[in-house]
């Protein structure tokens, strides 16, 4: 309905449009964010100044290294904005990738500082002081990044972001942490000394399950990797254009949060130019519609075979990897 009663087009600048709008959505989420984690680890630098609780040290260190990472995923956007170029010429997207490498060493260096501290203070036992301020500053450490990884991985799954998503993810793991400082802070008040410390080594084994994910999640997107839900959906919307006979190669890759398709589809041997460029043109604005962040496809347009005709793709046989 809303096709029907909103006109609209899918000419190269309404793409581009729709694009930057996204990138906007990215950078909005990223300033939002940066405030939000950097404010709650401000509070909590102070409590650990007066607490000289190791397991707190820990979580503000995480959360000040995933307020940071707003940096290189901002110039990501930003560079995502420019206009493809000769050299450049599937734009800057890639970017947002190279943001996503950088967002897992920032997890993986604040990991390893929290385990050192937390090792540090197990061989020197020291008492914790405060530890209302420290329970209070847990509490805030855990709705700020809570909050912070609902509204990242929202926004990032809305504009296909898999480094907004990482982030996201990086965030809602900084706030267990938060919980298990509270903990920490509540075995040092039954005199338990050694608590504060294990709880910090705990959260630099958290941090290491969440490596593990961000991890994954960036390789796949650097190695063009898709949901495969994506290729069943195009397949789908592909076949039911009309003149398409079959679907044959079909390939989807993320440039940054936009989508990129390169399709064969098989039409009438007998098809003019214009009737085969045609069912091409459907077939790419089916593409659209089924892939609401794909900005581009490029669709090839096979005959089909005729009883006892060559294989038109016979001149390029040879050039086929071994």
């Amino acid at each position: 309905m809303r096709h029907l009663l909103t006109p609209h087009s899918h000419e190269t600048a309404d793409k581009l449009d729709s694009a930057l709008e996204a990138s906007a959505r990215g950078m909005r989420a990223l300033w939002v964010s940066l405030v939000v984690l950097g404010t709650t680890a401000l509070v909590q630098a102070a409590v650990v100044v007066l607490s000289a609780s190791v397991a707190l040290l820990g979580d503000t260190v995480h959360n000040a290294a995933d307020a940071l990472t707003a940096l290189p995923l901002g110039v990501a956007f930003t560079l995502g904005r420019r206009a493809a170029t000769r050299r450049f010429t599937y734009g800057y997207g890639r970017a947002e990738d190279l943001a996503g490498i950088v967002i897992v060493l920032t997890i993986a260096a604040s990991g390893a500082f929290a385990a050192w501290a937390a090792v540090g203070r197990l061989l020197d036992p020291q008492p914790v002081r405060h530890l209302p301020a420290v329970a209070l500053a847990a509490l805030i450490g855990f709705v700020g990044n809570e909050w912070v990884a609902r509204y990242r991985i929202r926004v990032g799954r809305e504009i296909g972001s898999a480094a907004l998503v990482a982030d996201g993810l990086h965030a809602r793991t900084d706030g267990f942490t938060s919980l298990a400082v509270l903990v920490g802070a509540g075995g040092a008040a039954l005199g338990w000394q050694l608590a504060d410390p294990l709880v910090g080594l705990a959260i630099s084994a958290a941090i290491l399950l969440v490596l593990r994910d961000a991890a994954r999640e960036v390789f796949r997107r650097v190695m063009d990797a898709v949901e495969p839900e994506l290729v069943d959906r195009a397949e789908e919307a592909l076949r039911r254009v009309e003149g398409v006979r079959d679907v044959g190669e079909l390939r989807l890759r993320w440039i940054g949060h936009r989508l990129r398709a390169e399709v064969a589809v098989v039409v009438d041997g007998d098809a003019t130019v214009r009737h085969a460029h045609a069912i091409a043109v459907d077939a790419e604005h089916a593409l659209l519609h089924a892939l609401p962040r794909l900005t581009a496809a490029l669709v090839h347009a096979d005959p089909a075979p005729a009883p006892g005709e060559a294989d038109p793709h016979r001149t390029l046989a040879h050039h086929a990897a071994a």
